[in-house]
């Protein structure tokens, strides 16, 4: 079985393949660190005609009645379902990720988000403001083009839940992927063009920070959404206010989960393990300190070591393995440096470590502080933090502690305390008994400096639109002189 997974070519702009002209671009399979594929990157020239064939098509595009736009999507996310296993696969070797993940999350969300703005075009209306005689009414109209950039952690979900709001306002989009990951998007691009999506609309230039700093600057583009870390984060929104464009930032994360003693036990690790290792922990909304109460703590972390002790580690293709390769060996080289430093400041190794090659298996650390750097540093790895509280006042000062606000979760079967303490936290996504849920219908986003603006649900259609004002006046016009 070839793990071979060379696209037609690097690049894709105005509806069709184009070769990059730029530096190559190897895509390895983080399983065994073999090349499935060869890419260039696109030159600086290819991002603006990447931008200029955005720029000409969104006009017709954007032209279009709602629902002509929505058909198209709605055929596309058709498409991903009915080639789910091929796509699930091919999301495999691009991110290391399990099969039996890819297969229900990745490409699957991607689909539903389409659909879900496919459904929401005929209701992208304006509104008529009476004013007595006179009234106002307003158009919501597209912002022209948008530069979406993802991250490698989920490359194909990510590309559509940018594409999918951005195209359904009538807005053409140019898609730099994680050079780490970059070949989803072109399969997004391929699937939209064959649902009827216009040439040009849909555009994906491939590259490290040149390249996306060449997008994000070019003066045709109105709208950067960023999917990444926070120092990256603060280059691309300084870099895009030079142009005072439209931004949407979802960054980092260092997210409290809060299990209080009268929470389901079994419910609450296994929500910790889905805020921890799912992924093999490289989500940006995870819950990785994780606060249990005095009382239970014990309990809680027996339970943990025991549930997390015959996880399946192997090969991603494996319908069988549970947890998965870290994407890169140099990302690998900081998880483990992490994993040195709890160890070094003192805090318990309840189980995991650094383990080997590819592999680092779920670890969890117990007797920690929340001065220590697994608990204040984002580690984007299979670690948790675990850490004991008294009462619901000290945790929520606690939890409120940190300059990331992305998510945070609460376990309780006392609801009125789960929705007073939610209240209290400074998240922009959060969870009462559960955790990492996302469905499109939801707005996910963050706070502080986990960044700004809000994906899925309507609420995105804000930050892909805006609206224009008109007055009608019906009587004379009365002036001073």
């Amino acid at each position: 079985m070839t793990l071979h997974a060379q696209p037609k070519a690097s690049l894709f702009i105005n509806g069709a393949y184009v070769e990059g002209e730029g530096p190559e671009l190897k895509v390895l399979y983080p399983y065994t660190g073999e090349v499935i594929a060869t890419l260039r990157e696109a030159s600086p020239e290819q991002v603006a005609l990447a931008t200029k064939s955005a720029e000409a098509a969104q006009k017709a595009w954007g032209a279009l009645r709602p629902v002509e736009r929505g058909r198209v999507l709605a055929r596309a996310a058709a498409i991903i379902r009915e080639r789910g296993a091929e796509l699930a696969r091919l999301e495999t070797l691009d991110t290391g990720k399990p099969i039996q993940e890819t297969e229900v999350a990745d490409w699957p969300s991607g689909a539903d988000a389409i659909e879900y703005f496919a459904g929401l075009a005929a209701t992208l209306t304006g509104e008529s403001i009476p004013l007595g005689g006179d009234f106002v009414y307003t158009i919501r109209e597209p912002l022209g083009v948008c530069a979406g950039i993802g991250a490698w952690n989920y490359p194909s979900q990510i590309a559509c839940w940018k594409s999918a709001p951005a195209l359904i306002m009538g807005n053409a989009m140019v898609f730099k992927p994680s050079e780490e990951t970059p070949l989803g998007a072109l399969k997004l691009a391929e699937i939209l063009v064959e649902a009827g999506l216009p040439a040009g609309v849909f555009n994906v230039v491939q590259g490290r920070g040149a390249v996306g700093a060449a997008l994000v600057t070019d003066p045709r583009v109105a709208k950067v959404s960023l999917t990444g870390s926070v120092p990256t984060g603060r280059k691309v929104y300084a870099a895009a206010a030079e142009g005072i464009r439209h931004v949407t930032m979802e960054l980092g994360g260092k997210s409290p989960l809060i299990v209080f003693d009268d929470a389901s036990l079994e419910d609450a690790v296994g929500a910790a393990i889905l805020a921890n290792f799912y992924s093999s922990g490289q989500i940006c909304s995870n819950g990785t300190r994780v606060f249990v109460q005095e009382g239970i703590k014990e309990a809680f972390l027996a339970r943990l070591a025991a549930r997390c002790a015959d996880v399946a580690m192997g090969d991603p293709l494996d319908p069988a393995t549970q947890h998965g390769p870290i994407i890169s060996a140099a990302q690998a080289a900081k998880i483990r440096a992490a994993i040195e430093a709890g160890i070094a400041e003192g805090a318990r190794l309840v189980c995991g470590g650094p383990g080997d090659g590819a592999f680092i298996p779920p670890t969890v650390f117990a007797e920690a502080t929340d001065a220590m750097t697994i608990t204040r540093e984002e580690i984007f790895g299979p670690v948790m933090t675990v850490l004991t509280f008294k009462d619901e006042d000290e945790v929520i000062a606690r939890a409120n502690g940190t300059n990331f606000g992305l998510a945070a979760g609460v376990f309780t079967r006392d609801l009125a305390r789960g929705h007073r303490v939610i209240a209290q936290l400074e998240a922009g996504t959060c969870w009462i008994n559960a955790y990492n849920l996302t469905p499109v219908e939801a707005p996910f986003g963050g706070v502080k400096q986990s960044g700004v603006g809000r994906e899925n649900s309507r609420a995105a259609i804000e930050h892909y639109s805006q609206l224009k004002s008109v007055y009608v006046g019906l009587g004379p016009v009365e002036s001073p002189y």
